[in-house]
């Protein structure tokens, strides 16, 4: 139980962290992330917080990521909720400040990312499953036999296109995040000497097994 309730601190306190980053490269006004734009641009159409976007965005993706037969993690559930609402937990009660000056709205947007990994790397790190888009970016590697680097660039430039057709912000930052988002995350992981390859996952279904297991298990008992 003690280790249970720990993973489920340090997975928080992840989620927490990704939002404070997410909401710092909002503020910084210089552009959104490329996933960003397209919550934007779906929280204008739909007349929702960025949050809720955010987390209706979840949704659909992880139904994508059961269609395509990749598993889901108890940490991909409680990804998909609680980012978003973390988010909207920042942004509505102004709790980061929003820049307006090149100089200091770079410096919050790097700032934003570097963090941005260190949320990462806490919750990746309890083996509960990777994030929703994470997760269909690994179906979709399996799927197709691309490269990780092309499905990534490929989900970010369909995400973008259809965020700034919704009317979302696409600026000279979007473009920086793009191409410096995954170093960053990688310097957050060196520092923390973290290895991402050495997880293991532990699923759904393989909670799903174990309660099976038991019941079974407790009802021979019973038959003898």
């Amino acid at each position: 139980m003690k280790k249970i309730v720990l993973a489920l601190l340090k997975l928080f306190a992840g989620y927490f962290v990704c939002a404070i980053g997410i909401v710092m490269t909002i503020n910084a006004n210089l552009g959104l992330a490329p996933w960003d734009v397209f919550h934007q641009g779906l929280s204008n159409v739909t007349g929702i917080t960025i949050g809720r976007a955010h987390i209706l965005a979840g949704v659909s993706i992880i139904i994508l990521d059961s269609i395509f037969g990749e598993k889901i993690g108890w940490g991909t559930v409680l990804n998909m909720l609680f980012i978003g609402i973390f988010i909207d937990f920042l942004m509505l009660n102004d709790l980061i400040p929003i820049f307006n000056k090149l100089l200091p709205s770079l410096i919050m947007m790097l700032l934003g990312m570097l963090i941005l990994g260190f949320g990462c790397y806490l919750y990746i790190s309890v083996g509960w499953g990777s994030g929703p888009r994470d997760g269909l970016m690994i179906a979709l590697v399996k799927r197709t036999n691309k490269s990780v680097r092309f499905i990534k660039n490929t989900q970010e430039i369909i995400a973008v296109t259809i965020g700034y057709l919704l009317g979302g912000h696409v600026g000279i930052g979007t473009f920086i995040m793009a191409i410096l988002g995954g170093y960053f995350m990688q310097f957050a992981f060196k520092i923390t000497k973290f290895d991402v390859s050495k997880v293991q996952h532990r699923f759904i279904d393989d909670d799903i097994k174990f309660i099976k297991g038991k019941l079974i298990s407790k009802k021979s008992d019973v038959q003898e």
